[in-house]
C-alpha cells in the first residue's frame, strides 16, 4: 500500500491565505499551471543544450470538470516529488541539490509556492512525471487533496515513456466559474500570449488545438511600412485596451531588459486618474494595472511592456517599488519625452493634434522641464484676452504679461482688458500659473505679474477733471456708503459701454478682507489679535464707467439716499459679476440695496397713483 504523507504546511490556511490575502482571484491558477510548465522546458533545454525548439511542447487541455497541462520538460524523481511539490517555499529553481541555481534568471517562478496555489480551484492535484536529469528513473505518480495529504509512487515505464509532467487538476464545488473551457483559454491567452515556447489549447471536442502564444510580440514583428506597423499597433490597442490610439510610443530600454509601446488615449483624461499599465515578466503577465510604472504626469498613455529585470510582489501581481523600478521609471518618462521632442521637431501636425487633447499631460511635465517649455511654447494653448493661442504668439504682442489666479477673475477682465490693450493670461487652470513663473527663465524681456487693481485702473481713460470735479459730491457718498465694504470708488472711462462698474481687487486686498471677515466673527481674544494683524494693503476698487449712462444717470439724482441704495446695487452687481464669494457683510449689502430699490420703486408708483 502506497503510504499517504502530510504537507509540510497547513494547506488550508495557506489556500485561504492565498485566496483571500496574496491573489486578487482564483485566476491566478492558470498562471502557476502555465508558469511551471514553461520553467520545467527551460530546465530541461538548459540541461540538453541541444534539444531544438521543434521538440518542445506545452498542452493545455480543459473540459468535464478537469484541468490539465502537459509538458516535456525536465520532470521529477520521486524524491524531487516529495521534496519539491509538498514543502512551501522550496523550489528547484533556487539551487541546491535538485537546483539551477546558475540559470534562475531565466526562470518565471521564483517564489516556491507552485503547485499548491492550484488547490484554489482544485480538490485534487494528479501529477505524473517523469525526470530527464536520470535516464534511469522511473516515472511518478504524485496525488494529493485538499485535506492536506499527498501520496507519492513509482509507475511503470510505460506510463510516461518520455521525458516531463502533467498536471491534472479534479476542480472543486464553487469553483466552476473559472475551469470551463472558454474560460481557461481565455485565461492562458491573457497570461502566456508572450511566452518563448509555443502552447496550444484543447477543450476536449476533438476540434484541433489552438495556440495560446503569440510571437514575436507585435512590437518587435517586422512590417512592409511605417503605417502598417502603426495600424497593427493601434489594432493591437483597441483589442487589448477597447480605445483606438491617438498614437503610439516605442518603449524601448535594451539595457533595462524592457520592450513594449504606450498608446495614447483619444481623449482627455483626469491627471488624478491613475492608469492600468499591462507590465509581463519574461513573457508572463504580471499584472494589467501597474500604476507605478510611468512618471505621474503620463497619464495620458497606456503602456504594455515585456520584462525580464523587474522584480514582482510575493504576489506576482505588481511591480516591486525598488530603486530598479524607479530608474526604469525615469527613463520611460525619458522616452516620452523625447517623442514629444521628435514630433515638435519634425510632425507639427500630429503634435497639435495630441495637444489638443492632452495638453494638461504636457504642461505638468513641462513644469519641471525648462527645456522642454521651451521646445512647447509655440503649441501650448492659453486662454488669454486676446483668445486662445500660444505664449509664443502672446508673448509676440505683449512684453508685459498679467495673469489672474481664477477663471471668474479673467472672465470679468477680459473684455476690458483687450478693449484697453492689456494682456491678460487666464492662470486659473491646473499648471497655467506655474508655467508662467517660469517663462522669463525662457523667454527673457517678458515680464510676467499677477494681475492688480492699480494696474487695470491705470490702463483705463481718465475723466476730464471738470466732469470728475462736477460729481464730486456723488463720489464722496458712494466712498462713504462702501467704506465699511473696505471698497475705495473711482471715476474712469472704459469700454465696453454696457459694463457700469466694475469690481478689482488683488491678493493683498482679498488677504485683508478675509482678515476683517474672520475678525467680525472672532471672539474678543482673537478678534484683538486679528485687529492688531491689520495692514496697510490695498483696498479694492469699484471702478464706476463714465461711459455708461446708467452712471451718469444715477450721478444726478437729487435725493442722496437714493443715490446710496444705486451706490451699493453697482457694487453688488459688480461683485457678482466677478463671481467671488461673498462675505456676510456682502449679502447684508445686497439684501438691503434690493429691498431699498423696491421701496423706492413701489413708494414712487404709489406716490404717482395717489396724485391722479
Amino acid at each position: 500500500m502506497t503510504p499517504v504523507n502530510n504537507f509540510q504546511v497547513d494547506l488550508r490556511g495557506l489556500v485561504d491565505l492565498l485566496s483571500h490575502h496574496l491573489y486578487s482571484s482564483p485566476r491566478v491558477y492558470v498562471r502557476e499551471l502555465l508558469q511551471n510548465a514553461v520553467d520545467a522546458v527551460t530546465a530541461r533545454r538548459t540541461l540538453q543544450d541541444h534539444a531544438p525548439d521543434t521538440e518542445v511542447h506545452i498542452r493545455l487541455t480543459a473540459a468535464e470538470g478537469r484541468v490539465s497541462i502537459e509538458d516535456n520538460g525536465i520532470g521529477l524523481t520521486a524524491d524531487e516529488a516529495h521534496s519539491l511539490l509538498a514543502t512551501i517555499g522550496r523550489s528547484s529553481k533556487r539551487g541546491g541539490e535538485h537546483g539551477l541555481e546558475t540559470t534562475r534568471q531565466e526562470f518565471l517562478g521564483q517564489f516556491g509556492i507552485g503547485l499548491l496555489a492550484c488547490f484554489v480551484v482544485a480538490r485534487r492535484i494528479r501529477v505524473i512525471t517523469r525526470s530527464a536529469r536520470d535516464p534511469k528513473a522511473a516515472p511518478v505518480e504524485w496525488l494529493a487533496t485538499d485535506d492536506g495529504s499527498y501520496t507519492v509512487r513509482e509507475l511503470p515505464d510505460e506510463a510516461r515513456l518520455h521525458p516531463g509532467t502533467t498536471v491534472h487538476l479534479e476542480i472543486r464545488p464553487g469553483a466552476e466559474e473559472w475551469t470551463t473551457a472558454a474560460k481557461v483559454e481565455q485565461l492562458a491567452r491573457d497570461f502566456g500570449a508572450l511566452l518563448p515556447y509555443e502552447i496550444t489549447f484543447e477543450d476536449g471536442t476533438g476540434a484541433e488545438p489552438r495556440p495560446v502564444t503569440d510571437r514575436p510580440a507585435i512590437w518587435d514583428r517586422a512590417f512592409p511600412t511605417p503605417t502598417a506597423r502603426r495600424v497593427a499597433l493601434s489594432g493591437h490597442c483597441a483589442e487589448l485596451f477597447g480605445f483606438t490610439p491617438l498614437d503610439t510610443i516605442d518603449l524601448d530600454l535594451p539595457v533595462a531588459g524592457v520592450r513594449g509601446v504606450a498608446y495614447v488615449l483619444p481623449e482627455p483624461t483626469s491627471p488624478a486618474h491613475r492608469a492600468g499599465h499591462r507590465v509581463h515578466l519574461k513573457g508572463m503577465l504580471l499584472t494589467d494595472r501597474a500604476d507605478n510604472l510611468l512618471p505621474d504626469w503620463a497619464f495620458f498613455v497606456r503602456a504594455v511592456l515585456d520584462t525580464d529585470t523587474l522584480r514582482p510582489t510575493a504576489s506576482r501581481e505588481n511591480l516591486y517599488d525598488d530603486e530598479t523600478l524607479a530608474a526604469v521609471r525615469e527613463a520611460l518618462g525619458a522616452r516620452i519625452r523625447g517623442w514629444l521632442a521628435e514630433l515638435a521637431a519634425s510632425e507639427p501636425e500630429r503634435l497639435a493634434a495630441f495637444l489638443s487633447v492632452h495638453h494638461l499631460g504636457v504642461k505638468s511635465l513641462a513644469r519641471h522641464d525648462a527645456e522642454l517649455l521651451d521646445l512647447m511654447l509655440p503649441w501650448l494653448p492659453f486662454e488669454t484676452s486676446d483668445g486662445s493661442m500660444s505664449l509664443e504668439e502672446f508673448a509676440a504682442v505683449h512684453s508685459d504679461i498679467h495673469f489672474t489666479r481664477t477663471v471668474e477673475e479673467f472672465r470679468q477682465i477680459a473684455p476690458i482688458a483687450a478693449a484697453h490693450g492689456l494682456g491678460v493670461i487666464n492662470a486659473g487652470y491646473t499648471y497655467d500659473a506655474d508655467l508662467l513663473a517660469l517663462l522669463p527663465t525662457v523667454r527673457p524681456g517678458i515680464n510676467v505679474t499677477e494681475l492688480d487693481a492699480g494696474a487695470v485702473t491705470d490702463r483705463l481713460d481718465p475723466v476730464p477733471t471738470s466732469a470728475e470735479l462736477a460729481l464730486a459730491a456723488f463720489l464722496a457718498t458712494a466712498r462713504t456708503r462702501l467704506e465699511a465694504q473696505s471698497c475705495d470708488v473711482v471715476l474712469r472711462a472704459f469700454q465696453p459701454v454696457a459694463v457700469p462698474a466694475l469690481y478689482l481687487d488683488d491678493r493683498q486686498a482679498r488677504q485683508e478682507r478675509d482678515r476683517a471677515a474672520a475678525a467680525e466673527s472672532a471672539d474678543s481674544l482673537w478678534s484683538g489679535i486679528l485687529g492688531a494683524l491689520r495692514g496697510s494693503a490695498p483696498r479694492a476698487r469699484l471702478v464706476l464707467n463714465h461711459n455708461n449712462p446708467l452712471i451718469r444717470r444715477i450721478a444726478a439724482l437729487p435725493d442722496e439716499a437714493l443715490t446710496a441704495t444705486a451706490v451699493e446695487s453697482l457694487y453688488g452687481q459688480a461683485l457678482l459679476m466677478s463671481q467671488r464669494p461673498l462675505r456676510p457683510a456682502d449679502s447684508t449689502l445686497l439684501n438691503r440695496a434690493f429691498l431699498g430699490l423696491l421701496e423706492w420703486a413701489t413708494h414712487t408708483s404709489g406716490a404717482q397713483e395717489d396724485h391722479a
